[in-house]
């Protein structure tokens, strides 16, 4: 991916996550913010959590990145207790893991309730969809291509994605796709065709190169409390009534 990234459509891709997560991330509250992989995108720079880390895969070196700490984890197995981080953001995270699954578990838990989680993936719906499986149906043919996408990882569409966040009582706030120009390699392509970034978010919505979706987790049962009520003042004198009156 690192490789890949440094590419004309790795850095027109970049660019319009980094648009994408700044505008997710900006009003999320709390104290303490996560970011799984991709250290090429700071997906929290426009957060003003106290506390943001990096998680990178083991192999990488920790470094201090700005605001952000890095350190090395394992995605499915998170060094973190349960309810104790606001905010998970995942670039391309789920697609580049063994299992997915597992990972969306393991921030399900460490989640408080009402946290967010901002996500990103390929969209095998799309233009760079199309191309990166024709290579690999040409790869597995015999006949040698170079996928235009990275080859590793297996893409999860939109669709797919909102099913597994439901089944962990996540409630989608938001999903959209962007980056609609062709799949092309050069700066100057992709350059004469960026018309079709706002032709496609019109006329074709769904079917954008890469989809980010921001979800909420719900606790069933839960209610948050509002100011406590004050108690009713009881009269300090209350009138007595006289039961042995003297009658004249």
């Amino acid at each position: 991916m690192t490789e890949w990234f440094a590419t004309p459509p790795g850095r027109y891709l970049l660019a319009w996550e980094q648009d994408r997560f700044d505008l997710a991330v900006a009003d999320v509250f709390g104290f303490h913010a996560l970011q799984l992989g991709v250290p090429e995108l700071d997906a929290l720079r426009a957060n003003r959590m106290p506390q943001r880390w990096l998680a990178l895969p083991e192999g990488d070196a920790p470094a201090i990145d700005g605001a952000r700490v890095a350190l090395v984890t394992d995605a499915a197995a998170l060094p973190f207790p349960e309810a104790s981080l606001d905010l998970v953001v995942l670039p391309h995270t789920l697609e580049l893991s063994a299992d997915p699954h597992q990972v969306l578990r393991e921030v399900e838990r460490v989640l408080v309730p009402e946290g967010r989680v901002v996500l990103t993936g390929f969209n095998p719906a799309s233009l760079w969809g199309l191309r990166q499986a024709r290579a690999r149906a040409l790869q597995r043919l015999g006949r040698g291509t170079r996928p235009y996408l990275p080859e590793a990882g297996e893409f999860i569409g939109p669709g797919r994605l909102r099913d597994w966040l439901r089944l962990l009582s996540f409630e989608i706030e938001a999903q959209h796709c962007g980056c609609y120009r062709p799949a092309v390699r050069t700066d100057k392509w992709l350059h004469r065709l960026r018309w079709m970034d706002r032709a496609g978010a019109r006329w074709w919505p769904i079917f954008g190169a890469v989809h980010v979706t921001t979800a909420v987790k719900r606790v069933r049962g839960m209610r948050l409390l509002g100011p406590a009520w004050k108690p009713r003042r009881v009269p300090a004198t209350a009138p007595v009534p006289l039961a042995n009156r003297q009658r004249r």
